[in-house]
């Protein structure tokens, strides 16, 4: 059993510390909301009235924070978590922020004696209640040594992606892939279907053929043949637009620093852009299949 903090009990992270508790730690839980430290001691954590109480005594600290700023308060502000956690503790930052972010994070931390891992999360809020969350870990490998056994505790696969900040570059690249996907996804189901061809024919053909994707297989955006995916709840998230196009602004933020060509990235910000401006924050990402279908 492992003492630990968990401090961001949102959609994602309530079902992450309800899994740290099934699986044996002593978890303090905090949040800006009562309601939300109220569920986690449902869920059998011990809650806490501040961040500095949390980490009292805590071996690890498992964040789960909404951007980057927050998690620098968090962990570095006057009455943060590196001003009342204890010596080697370690940090886990389990946020989606931006690679110079991380890196920034990693250095304060080493410098104020604490090992640090930035370990963002692949798999959206059903795959967080259900422990089976991917994660993708940057920092020292060390840390990552004494990280993995919390980390498998909410997820089902756990990656080392080498040094700090390289868990934030696997994690936006791959979601800049995944709206790419999703969007030719919704044209191809749509194509089929204006041709006259049902959506769980093309699926059952494509599906086992060259454009078969994890946005077809997994997440259908056509209802019908995934009864799982958001498609036949009427879009109700999953991982909403508002949070693929904050992935995808940092993933082009970073692109645009590197230099690195992404053409078709641009092209799915611009039109999940639009879907926000026009109200649809609160849809699936798989829901631009309604703006294909010209529904919205």
């Amino acid at each position: 059993m492992t003492k630990l903090a968990f401090i961001g009990l949102g959609n994602m992270g309530s079902g992450m510390c309800a899994n740290l508790v099934k699986a044996g730690h002593e978890v303090a839980a905090f949040d800006l909301s009562a309601e939300a430290v109220q569920r986690a001691a449902e869920a059998g954590a011990h809650p806490a009235g501040s961040a500095g109480q949390a980490v009292a005594g805590a071996q690890a600290v498992v964040t789960m924070l909404p951007a980057g700023e927050h998690v620098h308060t968090a962990y570095f502000g006057e009455a943060g978590i590196a001003a009342h956690a204890p010596g080697g503790c370690l940090f886990i930052d389990a946020s989606t922020i931006s690679v110079n972010h991380a890196r920034e994070a990693a250095r304060k931390a080493q410098e104020a004696g604490f090992a640090y891992l930035d370990a963002p999360v692949s798999g959206g809020v059903a795959a967080a209640e259900a422990g089976t969350l991917t994660f993708m870990v940057g920092g020292e490998a060390d840390a990552f040594a004494r990280a993995r056994p919390i980390l498998e505790a909410m997820g089902k696969n756990v990656f080392h992606a080498g040094a700090s900040g390289n868990g934030q570059v696997a994690k936006i690249a791959n979601n800049m892939l995944l709206a790419i996907s999703m969007i030719g996804t919704c044209e191809a189901f749509n194509l089929a279907e204006s041709l006259g061809l049902d959506a769980q024919t093309f699926f059952d053909i494509s599906s086992t053929a060259s454009g078969q994707c994890w946005s077809m297989t997994s997440y259908c955006p056509a209802p019908g043949p995934v009864p799982a995916a958001p498609s036949n709840r009427e879009y109700q998230p999953g991982f909403a637009v508002a949070m693929m196009l904050k992935d995808l602004r940092l993933a082009l933020a970073s692109a645009g620093e590197a230099g690195a060509p992404a053409e078709l990235g641009e092209h799915a910000r611009a039109i999940y852009e639009q879907l926000s401006a026009d109200g649809h924050d609160g849809l699936d990402f798989s829901g631009v299949m309604r703006r294909v279908k010209g529904e919205i």
